[in-house]
């Protein structure tokens, strides 16, 4: 079967968004012009938003096995007590995760394959070109330059993004001067697995020298990153690239024993060095996300300094917000118009991230001149379209149209011997519309229930929410949750109304009543479904 969807490149990025569109329905073909996965250990961290994505896709077992939960940060500034910090994220469905970057690799390709699809390698973009109905690509593969046509493109080919150049599309902004060294190595010392370690020195009106550790899940083993020496710099006139830098000397195991026994207070012996490279930091953001039909996402969009490991979770859930409505446009149940909200939501987000990594790099040891930042900013779960496109309605003191979604755990249904989360209830690929009840009142959300499957065939499904104690019957094509612990009612508020959730988790709708030409407007004219 021809592919109408082309991904180009295949990390992280591009991996989440063909898993995303096969598992929506849509087979896509996706290349990679490397002939073999990346060896370095680009990200590590692996945010609790991202885990609650791949909880959805149905990967998050593989990954949690494949990685080390991050627990803690020891800090060690000069003049200062060793700190031993922590990060209690109990009340979140996921904490912080570290996996090297080739295993979510591996794991997001194996999961690919699960749905028939391989990646094609050693196969690059030469050129394109579109017009009302389609793209036309160029390809260099190992055969000769082929050409094929698709019905959209999308380019997750990194910094330097080759889609993203074929568009003409703006990549402005700026690059620290100082240029850093990366490496895997073992380290014999007395920090306790799953934490990070981050040792700076500040130096006024200068980069600060510093020595950050963030621990790989073989034990012993650490992915570290410090200042280069001099001896490693750039020659002149050798611009400014963003990322590691393959093509260049790495540091030696002795260049990073050095900046160690500089900057911590006891010895740490660094041994088993496996790779090493010189890393370049940028900070820039696309002019634009989409040209017609050709769409770019991840690195191709936004780049900025790796702190608090943003970039690689930025991108996956930039292709998790585009999947789903490629995916709709392409299987015909949607209009084209519903792909403009990607860019709404998701530069926005990234222009954030931008703006929040660069000032703490920037304030790299000077911290405490500002008031702590929120515990979970970092998490990614406070990430909303809130006023965005597709988000409609008053929302609740706790939740807002455009917030995600919060889990609520302990819900029961009939003939269920064990309690349920919401998540779990609203994994899938369909827009999920729950009802609370109002005195057992079921023959509303029966009827509204009955009518979305008419207009939307296969595309919304009713989940009405019942008091713990009520008796109720569960409706024919509803799905009937008792609230049993309240926690539903805690989190979104008194029962009535209603609250729509996208297939990305994300609150669409909400009405403080029951309306259900509201739902069915909504739909129809802001998502831009299409009537069966």
């Amino acid at each position: 079967m021809a592919s109408d969807i082309l991904v180009i490149g295949a990390g992280p990025v591009g991996l989440t968004l063909a898993c995303e569109l096969a598992r929506h329905g849509v087979r896509p073909r996706i290349i990679d012009q490397l002939d073999a996965p990346s060896p370095y250990c680009r990200a590590i961290g692996v945010t609790p938003r991202t885990l609650e994505v791949m909880e959805d896709m149905g990967v998050v077992r593989e990954l949690v096995d494949a990685g080390l939960w991050l627990t803690g940060m020891r800090l060690i500034l000069p003049g200062a007590p060793v700190k031993e910090l922590t990060l209690d994220l109990s009340d979140l469905p996921f904490a912080a995760l570290g996996v090297p970057q080739y295993a979510t690799e591996a794991v997001l390709t194996a999961h690919l394959a699960s749905y028939g699809i391989t990646v094609e390698r050693g196969i690059a973009l030469a050129g394109l070109s579109q017009d009302a109905d389609g793209v036309d690509v160029e390809l260099d593969t190992s055969g000769g330059r082929m050409n094929a046509r698709f019905r959209h493109v999308v380019g997750c080919d990194g910094a330097h993004s080759a889609v993203r150049k074929a568009l003409g599309i703006g990549f402005e902004g700026d690059a620290f001067p100082s240029e850093f060294m990366l490496g895997d190595v073992h380290i014999d010392w007395d920090l306790a697995r799953g934490m990070t370690l981050r040792a700076i020195v500040p130096v006024e009106d200068a980069a600060p020298d510093f020595l950050v550790a963030v621990p790989l899940p073989e034990r012993g083993r650490y992915r570290v990153s410090m200042p280069a020496p001099e001896r490693l710099a750039a020659p002149s006139g050798s611009g400014t690239d963003h990322g590691i830098q393959a093509d260049r000397p790495g540091a030696t195991l002795d260049d990073l024993q050095a900046v160690a026994d500089r900057l911590l207070p006891t010895h740490a012996t660094f041994s088993d060095l496996r790779w090493s490279s010189i890393f370049r930091i940028s900070m820039r953001l696309a002019d634009k996300y989409r040209v017609g039909k050709v769409f770019i996402a991840g690195d191709a969009c936004h780049i900025h300094p790796p702190t608090g490991g943003q970039g690689m979770n930025t991108g996956i859930q930039d292709a998790y917000n585009l999947a789903w409505k490629l995916a709709l446009v392409t299987r015909g149940h949607a209009a084209e118009a519903l792909l403009d909200s990607y860019e709404a939501e998701r530069r926005p987000v990234a222009a954030d991230v931008v703006a929040r990594t660069t000032e703490a790099t920037v304030n790299l040891g000077h911290e405490g001149r500002k008031a702590p930042p929120d515990r979970l900013a970092d998490t990614q779960v406070l990430v909303s379209y809130a006023g965005g496109p597709l988000s409609a309605g008053p929302g609740s003191a706790n939740l807002r149209p455009g917030d995600r979604v919060p889990d609520v755990p302990g819900l029961r249904r009939s003939g269920f011997g064990f309690p349920l989360r919401l998540f779990e209830l609203l994994r899938g690929t369909r827009h999920v519309l729950l009802a609370p009840l109002v005195d057992g009142d079921t023959w509303k959300v029966e009827a509204g229930a009955n009518t979305l499957r008419t207009m939307f065939p296969d595309l919304v499904r009713v989940i009405a929410i019942a008091p713990g104690d009520a008796v109720v019957e569960e409706p024919p094509g509803v799905e009937l949750i008792h609230d049993a612990a309240g926690a539903f009612r805690t989190v979104f508020g008194e029962p009535g109304g209603l609250w729509l959730v996208r297939p990305d988790g994300y609150l669409g709708l909400h009405r403080a009543d029951w309306s259900e030409c509201a739902v069915v407007g909504y739909l129809r004219d802001v998502v831009g479904l299409k009537t069966g």
